[in-house]
């Protein structure tokens, strides 16, 4: 049973508020689904707070994964998860979802909502957790499996130089980030075969597909970017980016408030001038200045007119061909002008074009007011033959 059989896929206005709150009935992804107690994530949330409170004996301080605001943040992302599952059916029943966990913000909220999702989604799927150690110097090797193992979750740690491999191949001052995720992603998708893995699940977000857009838009040349869902070109593996709708602020927000032990990259992510981190000042900037500005380039992603673009493989221009009617149209207007009528002539076009009135609705008035006008002239004649008042020049005092 796939998610595409019980639902109809439908995209959603993710950034719209009206939307959010209507469409949680549309499915059972994300919708408020029962777990196997019979109670909705939000209630046993609820309740477990309730108690916590209940069984306090003095005032403390509330943690941060306990307040309205956190509770109100996740069930955001949740839904947003949830409506980019359906939406691409990114996730069947029986799957073994691979996440990769890097470390970061990113990756470490993927896993906890894909966590949440699996203990209420319509269908029964198994998540492992898996990091690849690339042995970079001062990496904080024992922080993710502390945390991975603290929280109960299945995971896989693998350890291989790429640092060194990328230190050897790219050459000084540029950067690693091509190189460095090449190597990683290889090693992932073998690793994922390896052990029987269906989907690997990535933890870019909808800021991470805008920013490769203008990558690619800037310096590549191509109208691309990360799609929601990618078949690798093997055929051997199903790439999905759950967090495609998710906006990175919240993402910030989330980790703040669940605070992940983030581990930074201290490979690229210490590199200056990066292409990218100049990108994502640029669309900070934008959000900033203009809050619709990304949701509505995000949109034009998911709404591609091929007929309006360039691509000649994309879309067959050579073959368009008119394919006109008997009905006449005239020109809707007051008049046409025609100069050279004994060129036009000599070519085949009419030399005196009919034309029809523009717009009929205002026919009438438009009438009307050419009779005042008519009827204001002859009037002002009239007067300048009888009265033939001389105007009169106030004196400069």
């Amino acid at each position: 049973m796939t998610v595409a059989t019980l639902f109809t896929p439908k995209i959603p206005s993710q950034f719209d508020e009206a939307s959010s709150k209507t469409s949680s009935t549309d499915t059972g992804w994300d919708s408020d689904a029962e777990d196997t107690d019979s109670m909705g994530y939000d209630d046993i949330a609820g309740a477990a707070i309730s108690n916590n409170t209940a069984e306090q004996t003095s005032s403390t301080q509330i943690l941060p994964t306990e307040t309205a605001e956190f509770r109100k943040l996740q069930k955001k992302l949740r839904r947003q998860v949830s409506w980019a599952i359906r939406d691409f059916n990114m996730i069947e029943d029986g799957d073994v979802v691979m996440v990769c966990v890097s470390g970061g913000k990113d990756s470490y909220t993927l896993l906890d909502i894909l966590l949440l999702l699996k203990r209420i989604a319509p269908i029964s799927f198994d998540i492992v957790a898996v990091n690849l150690d690339q042995k970079q110097p001062g990496y904080p090797e024992d922080i993710l499996p502390a945390y991975l193992n603290e929280q109960g979750i299945a995971h896989y740690i693998l350890e291989k130089d790429t640092y060194s491999i990328v230190k050897s191949v790219v050459p000084e001052g540029k950067t690693y980030c091509s190189a460095c995720s090449r190597l990683r992603r290889g090693s992932l998708y073998g690793f994922a075969k390896q052990i029987g893995a269906t989907k690997i699940a990535l933890g870019h977000h909808r800021d991470d597909m805008l920013a490769t857009f203008f990558l690619n838009l800037f310096h590549g040349g191509a109208l691309k970017s990360m799609p929601p869902k990618l078949l690798s070109d093997d055929k051997q593996n199903l790439l999905i980016r759950p967090l495609a709708y998710v906006e990175e602020k919240d993402i910030i927000e989330y980790a703040r408030l669940k605070e992940f032990p983030i581990i930074p990259c201290n490979l690229c992510g210490s590199q200056t001038n990066l292409q990218r981190a100049i990108i994502n000042d640029m669309l900070r900037e934008w959000d900033n200045a203009h809050p619709q500005r990304l949701a509505s380039i995000f949109k034009a992603m998911q709404n591609v007119a091929p007929s309006q673009l360039a691509d000649r493989e994309l879309f067959d221009f050579e073959t368009l061909n008119i394919e006109r009617d008997d009905n006449e149209r005239l020109f809707e207007g007051d008049n046409i002008q025609a100069g050279q009528t004994d060129s036009l002539a000599e070519i085949g076009l009419p030399v005196a074009p009919k034309t029809q009135v523009f717009n009929p609705k205002f026919a009438s008035h438009h009438n009307h007011d050419h009779d005042q006008q008519a009827e204001s002239t002859d009037s002002m004649a009239k007067t300048s033959r009888t009265t033939q008042k001389i105007p009169t020049i106030n004196p400069v005092i």
